[in-house]
């Protein structure tokens, strides 16, 4: 299908300063984000680590690269050198390795907390109480900007409406645990204005902007 040009504009438009958009690229050639980096675009979000490592080599290097899935402790050695946002920490132990390969990189990656305020079993994340009991005090070659999640996938938009709300709560309870957090990641392309009415800063759009994913690939 390629780039939704003027859905793109108009998205921008919606926006208004008001969040960053990631462009959630996952399956897409790089065709389609060569397209969108023309256009200005310049953050884009990733959900595989080799598809990530692929297309980061072969694109321009100004482009920030979101890892927006579910990162296994293993594959952090793969993005570290050059990640620039890892929105889905669910984990104190993926938090370690997360400082330690930026150890070896010689750079601070810049990390959201997922937070899990959906209703569905499937959602990875911490919890309200896991939350307040991270230790990332202890990794100085991580910082976290703030926090991440994902609302149920559901039609009742008070339950969506409901769960972005609880999460702008943890969001602003930060700072009590030490924290100064900048970036609020919810909203996707079904839910994204409702997103930003109720605080997010960062949305994650992709079939709005390139149509559906391709899952055979």
């Amino acid at each position: 299908m390629g780039v939704n040009t003027e859905k793109y504009k108009e998205i921008l438009k919606e926006l208004n300063g008001k969040a960053t958009l990631v462009a959630v690229s996952k399956t897409k050639p790089v065709e389609d984000l060569q397209a969108l980096y023309d256009l200005g675009q310049r953050d884009f979000g990733e959900n595989y680590v080799q598809e990530l490592v692929d297309k980061q080599a072969v694109l321009p290097k100004d482009i920030r690269w979101h890892f927006i899935g579910h990162l296994q402790s293993n594959k952090v050695k793969f993005i570290s050198p050059f990640v620039h946002l890892v929105h889905g920490v669910d984990s104190g132990n993926l938090l370690a390795e997360i400082n330690k390969q930026a150890i070896k990189n010689n750079r601070v990656i810049d990390c959201l907390l997922q937070v899990y305020i959906a209703t569905e079993e499937t959602k990875f994340g911490f919890d309200e109480a896991e939350l307040q009991n991270v230790q990332w005090c202890n990794y100085p070659n991580v910082r976290i900007k703030g926090l991440m999640g994902m609302a149920s996938f559901s039609n009742d938009m008070e339950l969506v409406k409901n769960e972005f709300k609880q999460l702008k709560k943890l969001y602003d309870q930060l700072p009590a645990q030490g924290i100064q957090p900048t970036i609020l990641s919810m909203g996707m392309s079904g839910d994204f204005k409702m997103a930003i009415d109720e605080g997010s800063n960062m949305v994650r759009i992709g079939s709005l902007l390139f149509g559906e994913r391709n899952y055979n690939k």
